[in-house]
């Protein structure tokens, strides 16, 4: 697609044909759905059969032919076989808290109740997990070409958010996106394009020279699929709001969706930045956060009203399928007004005391991830305030304490507007990079042009600022209409992008072709290490030496570690996974046994001399 505008006018042009000629739509868009399933499972189809018919065609002119020509033959085989690794791509199932047997029968038997009214398919399995939304997973099965298994998704939240007839109209919503009733083609429309962006994601992830081929295509074709797809896919909202008005009623469907709309805002604008603020005065984490955001969900805000006027002025764009809050309501019949808080929320109601423990868990799990972050924030903002107060008692700044001072001002006084500082602070000094950028995105964030200059500044000074810097000049040269800036940021993106997934794929196997240095651990750090080993158990002899990433000199080194196992092995892949899970490196590393990778192995051992570890 050339451009933005372009794909606006594709989809609006297409928008008008599914609703002038429906039929000659859907056909086209069937076609096109197809056409992409059809490019590697053919292509594969064509290797291998080639080689079946060199095979055939050879051995009946004679078995000398085959037997000279037998390296010819496994081209078109070994061509055929990594394009069906490209299509047979795995694919896991949402994450969340699946429900065992027993549990939440009241949610359970509500869900199978809608699930037969709306015509949906059998589920696999109800999950729970920590969002403020809900959805209807489907797993593809060989992306997509042997069918699906399929989930239902509930977040906690949205469930401590809603009354209980307001969250099974939102189950309702979503089985309707499974296509039940007249809406089986919009459903599985709905799973391609979902498959789709699944198999997109894991081929740019595979690494082979070969997906790296279908990868550029798929990158061609995803934004017309998206633009043919994408009038069925809005249709496809209003029809899961017709199904949860049909099994629930419209004032529940439509209840729901206000709820939401202003529950994501109090969580986005009052409970997270309140959380944040407590981090200040807080030196551990909260205890039972999920209980807390529970409480806040239910009650009603001040602003409600004024929030729900913003929604409801909203106006729709391409960026997202859904329609707009207004258009959803109106096409419900229901007028738009905020609505009061559940005596009881769906979750009590429909979860039992499951609800209590899953606010535990998820507190818990939620705690453990950021205690470490928020320990760290909490002392640098203590240090930060003593900081700042020192350079406000100053008579006189300096170039780098203006700098200093801005950013402190900047993160520590919100409500202070901080460009007049980091004005001062780059005329003082240009060449401040963090000064320049934070100067930048303020500006832009008023809709000053001015600020692309210093956002430009910033990613010459600084390389790490180039991927933030692009992704802002992106998102404003788009709200501007300016197609060539925003290309411009998006191929800096990419490029980006296309660099990082290199250094993975070199840090995630070892090839012939790979430099080994001496790994260069302080006497300290090989201690660690030669003692982690050890705990361990299982390994006789290992040998350490540092891998050469060529694309990502300036990040954290990349270690091979191959290993010899003590006494019998009765499951490799175990083995490994205790080393790698026993390891703590300054860096990254990779962990291989010989008897697959001889030829690497000589070469580590070579560069390695006598063994790192050896078995005491």
């Amino acid at each position: 697609m050339e451009s933005a505008a372009a794909y606006g006018a594709l989809v609006e042009r297409l928008d008008r044909q599914s609703r002038q000629a429906p039929g000659l739509y859907k056909v086209k868009l069937a076609l096109l759905a197809c056409f992409g399933f059809a490019v590697l499972g053919v292509s594969a189809l064509l290797a291998l059969g080639l080689s079946a018919g060199l095979v055939i065609g050879l051995a009946l002119l004679s078995p000398l032919l085959l037997i000279k020509f037998v390296k010819v033959i496994w081209i078109p085989i070994a061509f055929g076989w990594f394009l069906l690794k490209a299509l047979w791509v795995r694919f896991s199932p949402p994450d969340g808290y699946r429900l065992r047997a027993g549990e939440a029968p009241e949610l359970v038997a509500e869900v199978e109740r809608l699930r037969r009214e709306t015509g949906a398919p059998k589920l696999e399995a109800i999950l729970i997990d920590a969002d403020l939304n809900a959805a209807a997973a489907s797993v593809p099965r060989v992306s997509g070409l042997f069918g699906h298994k399929h989930y239902l998704v509930l977040g906690l939240p949205l469930m401590q958010l809603l009354s209980r007839e307001q969250m099974l109209s939102v189950v309702a919503h979503e089985f309707g996106h499974f296509g039940g009733g007249h809406s089986l083609f919009a459903g599985w429309i709905y799973r391609v394009r979902t498959s789709w962006y699944q198999v997109l994601g894991a081929l740019s992830e595979s690494g082979s020279s070969l997906s790296n081929i279908y990868a550029k295509f798929f990158n061609w074709y995803a934004p017309y699929f998206n633009a043919y797809s994408f009038s069925l896919a809005r249709a496809n909202e209003y029809q899961a709001d017709a199904a949860a008005a049909r099994v629930m009623g419209a004032p529940a469907a439509g209840a729901a969706l206000i709820r939401v709309h202003l529950g994501s805002e109090r969580l986005q604008h009052d409970f997270w930045p309140q959380v944040h603020v407590s981090n200040q005065t807080l030196a551990t984490p909260p205890m039972l956060l999920y209980r807390d955001m529970a409480t806040h969900l239910r009650s009603s805000a001040a602003d409600d009203a004024t929030r729900l006027a913003e929604h409801l002025a909203a106006v729709a764009d391409l960026e997202d399928t859904h329609p707009t809050l207004a258009q959803r309501l109106a096409a419900l019949g229901i007028a738009p007004a905020p609505v009061e808080e559940p005596e009881d929320s769906s979750a009590d109601a429909l979860l039992g005391t499951l609800a209590a423990e899953l606010e535990q868990r998820f507190s818990a799990e939620w705690r453990e991830n950021v205690s470490e972050v928020w320990e760290s924030n909490h002392r640098n903002h203590a240090e930060g305030t003593a900081r700042l107060l020192e350079l406000e008692a100053l008579t006189e700044r300096d170039a780098v304490q203006q700098c200093e001072y801005a950013r402190l001002v900047d993160d520590l006084r919100p409500d202070e507007d901080a460009v007049p500082l980091y004005a001062l602070a780059v005329a003082g000094h240009p060449s401040d990079a963090y000064s320049q950028f934070r100067l930048g995105a303020l500006l832009l964030a008023r809709d000053d042009a001015s600020g692309v200059d210093h956002i430009r500044a910033a990613m010459v000074l600084d390389s790490d600022a180039i991927e933030a810097g692009a992704s802002i000049l992106s998102d404003y040269f788009g709200s501007t209409g300016d197609d060539a800036g925003q290309q411009a940021a998006e191929g800096q993106l990419r490029a980006i992008f296309a660099a990082r997934q290199c250094t993975a794929r070199e840090r995630g196997c070892v090839a012939k072709t790979d430099v080994y240095q001496p790994h260069d651990l302080l006497p300290e750090q090989l201690e660690s290490f030669r003692q982690q080993i050890a705990a361990i158990g299982v390994v006789k002899k290992a040998w350490l030496v540092r891998k050469h990433v060529s694309a990502d000199a300036g990040e954290p080194p990349h270690f091979v570690i191959l290993v010899r196992w003590r006494g019998l092995v009765l499951s490799e892949n175990r083995n490994l996974r205790r080393v790698v899970d026993g390891l703590d490196m300054p860096g990254s590393f990779i962990v291989i046994t010989a008897p697959n990778q001889r030829g690497i192995a000589r070469r580590i051992r070579k560069q390695a001399g006598a063994p790192t570890y050896p078995q005491a």
